[in-house]
């Protein structure tokens, strides 16, 4: 691995590098993964549900380092770094957007006006291909996700119904996309189109929206502050989908850190690619 092959780092951001969740933060872990990700060997990404400008207040707000890509809005927009700014890479936007048939965004909502455990979140956190609600944690969100898919589903549109936890106020997140958009495809989609060599690159996560990235191909760790069903759900289907040996559990005691976090990130970038723990060593002894 050098410069001219580097290795991809893509990874979540809340509650995966930022740590705004319950569970302590390792204090070395953040210096150390801003080191990591300053050598020229190593590229970023960010892979969030977030838009650009939140991910730019997050890089300020925390401190974070500056990725080389940011992969927002649960997968559904792709930018890179263009001289002093960012760039929407329209490549996959025309990939993604002949799902949803030209229909706008209104339109897309009024398909689910009905449903009284939805709640629209606010305008900043929708765009073109993403629609994007609030629910109750202790919602049914089988049966709800189930119902907008159904609904999706008789329209002819392909889509798909994503939901996750924020576990710091117990709400439920549904966001839907063409079925062509996720995370997981837009992190395939830049390995591919950038021509990175798979076994240098990985994606860390913590919570239900990451679960088709931690249990697909690309190798992936779970951080240690992640909940014990997302844990239980992320093995199990990367079991079923004969890819357990690409998910890396962190459980800590990686160079003292906890494995919350980016503690958590460093240990599984030090499990899937040896240079890293050797650059991570020589790091803690400078």
């Amino acid at each position: 691995m050098d410069s001219a092959n580097p290795c991809l780092i893509c990874t979540d951001l809340d509650r995966t590098l930022i740590p705004n969740g319950p569970q302590p933060e390792s204090p070395r872990a953040r210096p150390l993964f801003r080191a990591l990700t300053a050598r020229p060997e190593v590229h970023l990404a960010y892979v969030s549900g977030r838009d650009l400008g939140l991910v730019q207040r997050a890089i300020r707000d925390w401190d974070l380092p500056e990725p080389d890509f940011i992969l927002g809005d649960v997968g559904s927009s792709i930018y890179h770094r263009y001289a002093d700014d960012w760039e929407l890479w329209p490549a996959w936007q025309d990939t993604i957007g002949p799902d949803w048939q030209g229909l706008k965004h209104d339109q897309l909502a009024a398909l689910f006006t009905d449903l009284d455990a939805l709640r629209l979140q606010e305008p900043e956190k929708q765009n073109r291909f993403k629609l994007s609600y609030y629910t109750s944690g202790d919602a049914d969100r089988w049966k709800l996700v189930r119902e907008m898919e159904h609904r999706l589903a008789a329209k002819g549109l392909k889509a798909h119904v994503t939901w996750s936890l924020d576990e710091t106020t117990d709400t439920g997140l549904i966001d839907v996309l063409p079925a062509s958009a996720s995370k997981h495809a837009a992190v395939e989609f830049l390995i591919e189109h950038r021509k990175y060599d798979p076994r240098l690159c990985l994606f860390a996560g913590d919570s239900g929206n990451d679960l088709p990235v931690l249990a697909g191909p690309v190798q992936a760790v779970l951080v240690a502050n992640a909940t014990a069903e997302v844990r239980a759900e992320a093995w199990d289907l990367a079991q079923a989908r004969g890819a357990a040996e690409q998910l890396y559990l962190a459980r800590g005691d990686f160079l003292g850190l906890n494995g919350y976090y980016s503690a958590g990130i460093l240990e599984g970038a030090a499990h899937f690619i040896p240079e890293i723990q050797t650059w991570l060593e020589q790091e803690t002894k400078a």
